[in-house]
């Protein structure tokens, strides 16, 4: 039962492909940072094994005390797994390896698809009053990434601009129809978002079109360009915001921010009791 004294939530939006390689994390961290440059508080949470995204912010696997892991399985409190990146406005609840054997000691789990659901709906985030959550899913339709479609509102959905692109399109959407009938009938497609485009590719442009002819307005206007300085600032933990603020890389997620924050209003949704 909701609590009409508790602040509203975050709106929390699940970054997912099931396909290796498309930009999500990326899009993940830099998405993140470009909504945190705009004065939103922010938190990014890392539900990949492979820890990327942690990586991405700074975030040193030494410095992982408290991960996710430990979040699902309610093994250490909120406020001990979150921790403040050096980018302004931006948090993180960080991954380690101990997520890739979640799927497994999770499936015996009571209510285990909502276990991440729950975390984020706890009283402990309220002092925190981020605006915003992104959830960066694992490369795969597992239990991970069902948690995060029933804990989130929408899903934003990063695109290669490549051969085959869309087909790979059709068993995610399955997987949304399917947490949506049984779990969170509420849940939406954000949006999306065409990546590592190339615009004097011939085969980015087809893509490109097939992708506005098949989905519309879910395709966001803002593309994000294959550049050399969002492949690089990885390797520096830092967003490409951070690492080259002038980069075309850095301005596309930027535009992408300011094109999601557009689509609707910033009223937050209010959270269970």
């Amino acid at each position: 039962m909701s609590d009409p004294t508790r602040p509203t939530g975050p709106r929390i939006i699940a970054v997912a492909n099931q396909k290796g390689g498309v930009g999500k994390t990326t899009t993940s961290i830099n998405l993140a940072a470009a909504l945190a440059e705009q004065g939103l508080k922010i938190l990014l949470v890392d539900l990949d094994p492979q820890g990327n995204a942690s990586t991405g912010v700074g975030v040193e696997t030494s410095a992982r005390n408290y991960s996710t892991y430990d979040l699902l399985l309610g093994e250490a409190p909120l406020t001990e797994v979150i921790q403040k990146t050096e980018i302004d406005g931006l948090w993180i609840s960080p991954a380690t390896v101990d997520l890739s054997s979640a799927d497994m000691e999770l499936v015996s789990a009571e209510k285990r698809s909502y276990l991440l659901h729950d975390a984020l709906r706890q009283i402990d985030m309220d002092q925190f009053a981020f605006d915003y959550v992104l959830i960066d899913c694992p490369p795969s339709l597992n239990l991970l990434t069902v948690n995060a479609m029933v804990a989130a509102q929408s899903v934003l959905v990063p695109l290669q601009a490549e051969f085959f692109a869309l087909e790979g399109l059709s068993q995610l959407m399955l997987t949304i129809r399917e947490v949506r009938q049984n779990a969170n009938r509420d849940l939406r497609i954000e949006g999306i978002v065409l990546t590592m485009y190339d615009v004097r590719n011939n085969l980015s442009q087809q893509v490109e079109s097939d992708a506005r002819a098949t989905l519309g307005e879910l395709v966001f206007r803002t593309m994000i360009p294959r550049n050399v300085r969002i492949s690089e600032a990885p390797s520096f933990a830092l967003p490409v915001l951070s690492y080259d603020s002038s980069s075309k890389g850095a301005e596309a997620y930027r535009h992408l921010a300011r094109e999601l924050l557009a689509r609707h209003t910033p009223v937050k949704t209010k959270v269970a009791g």
